[in-house]
């Protein structure tokens, strides 16, 4: 099994970078498990205070389950991995099921953050943007998938994604074996990362 971990920037390109990559490959060789999915449950708190949550620190993610989860892919295990909802700030009571795969993409602004993640990674990716570029994308992300208003998310951005970015995101790409610039603009990265993917898929065949 080939685990490969995708970092960057909130509106960084990562999510279109992983599009990129599966677009060229064997969807029953390939599982994705995305970092939001481990986002903590925050059922007990009330509404108020679940909107001021920091999404953008490493102590809102369940980096344990993560962790286990991973090990037990890589055991040959399926997992069940959890829905999480911006909206709500909750884990669904459902899971979804996933199967161990000869490539594993783990993706997020925050997986390189994790010692014991890192570990379990055989390729790390740091997908990297202007902050001009991170912000706009920022906007019309929350706005349309998250509901927020421009000045919410300008606030937010200001106060957490901004400060959080310089503190522990772009200080994990001295981690990265690979940093790609432009996002999913940048062909020739994308091109580097599948060959690597194909040519371990072949070895499994």
């Amino acid at each position: 099994m080939l685990v490969i971990g995708i970092a960057g920037g909130t509106g960084s390109g990562k999510t279109t970078v992983v599009k990129k990559i599966l677009e060229t490959l064997p969807v029953e060789e390939v599982a994705v498990v995305p970092q939001d999915s481990y986002y903590r449950d925050s059922s007990h708190l009330p509404m108020e205070e679940r909107q001021e949550i920091n999404f953008d620190h490493p102590q809102s993610i369940e980096f344990e389950l993560l962790v286990e989860h991973v090990k037990s892919l890589k055991e040959g295990k399926t997992i069940p991995q959890p829905i999480y909802s911006y909206l709500t700030c909750t884990r669904a009571p459902e899971s979804i099921k996933v199967d161990p795969k000869h490539v594993v993409i783990i993706e997020g602004i925050l997986v390189l953050t994790n010692p014991a993640l890192r570990d379990l990674m055989d390729i790390k990716i740091f997908v990297h943007a202007d902050a001009d570029d991170r912000l706009s994308r920022v906007i019309n992300r929350d706005i349309i998938e998250r509901g927020r208003s421009v000045n919410k998310v300008l606030e937010r951005y200001e106060k957490t994604v901004k400060p959080m970015h310089v503190q522990f995101i772009e200080p994990t790409k001295q981690f990265a074996d690979i940093i790609v610039p432009q996002g999913g603009k940048n062909k020739v990265a994308i091109e580097m990362i599948k060959t690597t993917i194909e040519k371990t898929l072949l070895m499994h065949k």
